[in-house]
């Protein structure tokens, strides 16, 4: 087991791996499994958490905006739902009569 430190021309940033060595029966030559520790910060050098898909796993959920009208956007999602229900429903019975005629 090792710390790799990895640096990304394009993004300007080192990645911190945990490498494995094995080896492989197949190809007959040692590989390495590495798993991503985190980012490196180039100011304090000190390895930041990440999950690698620039999701931000460690952050925190956005707060919903106290001004938001919760009831009328339910509202409005559920109409906008309905709505979609009836365009899928109006479409799957035109593909039924797309496929009938065609085997006919």
């Amino acid at each position: 087991m090792a710390i790799i430190k990895q640096f990304d021309k394009r993004s300007g940033i080192t990645y911190v791996y945990d490498s494995k060595s094995y080896y492989d029966k197949e190809k007959k030559c040692s590989r390495a499994k590495r798993t991503l520790i985190g980012k490196l910060d180039p100011d304090t050098g000190e390895i930041v958490p990440t999950d690698g898909r620039n999701k931000g796993a460690k952050s925190t959920p956005k707060q919903i905006s106290p001004d938001i009208d919760k009831d009328k956007r339910i509202q409005e999602l559920e109409d906008e739902n309905r709505q979609l229900i009836l365009q899928i429903n109006a479409l799957k019975k035109e593909l039924r009569c797309i496929n009938q005629s065609s085997h006919k």
